[in-house]
């Protein structure tokens, strides 16, 4: 009786999911780090200002213990500290480009082995494992049903373009009246990606809330400078807003540029996509010109954003 009590069965499954996704390797998914200096570099990478003490609390880790993890990541040369500018007794902790490689690449691992995972399920058994583990995340943190739960920027699969082009349209006429013109063109600015990209130059992304398709972003050269980045189709559905999805897309455009060499990012835009401007600036994009036209059935004023690299 005891093997079916419940502490019994909240540990098989513990044992169950370190093992299936992993954790126990002896670095964290086939890297160079523990689990433990993987979550740390996870947050100093998904922090837009990161600190010792931050990151203690969140990870509940000793402080002393956390303190070794991050002089071995600096005498590594993956991260960098300065006083904070307000407070001088805090560290600000910054990942350095070689800091942001390591992460990158591990973020991607990490994103790969829960898309093999998430692979091996037909479509109602992956519904059923991300409600499970919703579930699981509210019981134990204490998370209403309102609250963020799980997010995910992953590359895009068959139906995502599809989906992408809809979305746009529906959106967009809803929300700003504008007409089949521009469906059109989000049409073929996709099609031309999904004809002809070079994987090495430009590259989509599909963001997920609870599996749900919420957002997407990509990237390709730009047609008059092949050595500047062009960000295109820039979305995010209402019900994934608020949530720093846009943000994470954006900078997600913003890291591939910089490792694969491009020397800026630019986009076009329009000066009545508000909450899209406000993303782009604060990644670092400036604007370069703007200029008033007639398109979509509208009267607009067309703007271009750029940020050096």
């Amino acid at each position: 009786m005891a093997a079916k009590s419940p502490v019994a069965a909240f540990r098989r499954f513990n044992r169950f999911y370190t093992k299936h996704v992993g954790a126990l390797d002896e670095g964290y998914q086939h890297s160079r780090f523990t689990l433990t200096e993987a979550r740390v570099l996870y947050e100093l990478g998904t922090r837009d200002v990161a600190n010792a003490t931050a990151i203690r609390e969140e990870l509940s880790l000793d402080p002393g213990y956390l303190s070794r993890i991050l002089q071995h990541f600096a005498a590594a040369g993956l991260v960098s500290r300065k006083r904070a500018s307000k407070d001088r007794r805090q560290l600000v902790l910054t990942l350095t480009a070689k800091g942001r490689r390591a992460f990158l690449e591990l973020d991607s691992k990490s994103n790969e082995r829960a898309k093999e995972i998430l692979d091996t399920l037909v479509p109602a058994e992956r519904r059923q494992l991300l409600s499970a583990i919703t579930g699981v995340e509210q019981l134990l943190s204490g998370k209403t049903k309102s609250e963020p739960r799980a997010v995910m920027v992953r590359d895009p699969r068959p139906g995502d373009i599809g989906w992408a082009i809809a979305v746009h349209g529906e959106l967009y006429a809803k929300q700003f009246g504008w007409n089949a013109e521009f469906e059109a063109l989000v049409a073929k600015l996709f099609a031309d990606f999904a004809n002809g990209h070079d994987p090495a130059w430009e590259r989509m992304w599909v963001a997920e809330l609870d599996g749900e398709r919420v957002g997407t972003v990509f990237v390709v050269r730009n047609a008059e400078d092949p050595m500047v980045a062009q960000l295109r189709c820039l979305l995010v559905d209402p019900k994934g807003r608020g949530l720093g999805i846009g943000t994470r897309l954006v900078n997600e455009c913003v890291s591939f540029a910089r490792e694969a060499g491009f020397r800026a990012v630019m986009l076009w835009t329009n000066d009545v996509l508000i909450s899209a401007r406000r993303i782009y600036e604060a990644a670092g994009f400036k604007l370069d010109h703007e200029y008033q036209h007639h398109s979509f059935g509208n009267d607009l004023v067309a703007q271009v954003w750029r940020r050096e690299l």
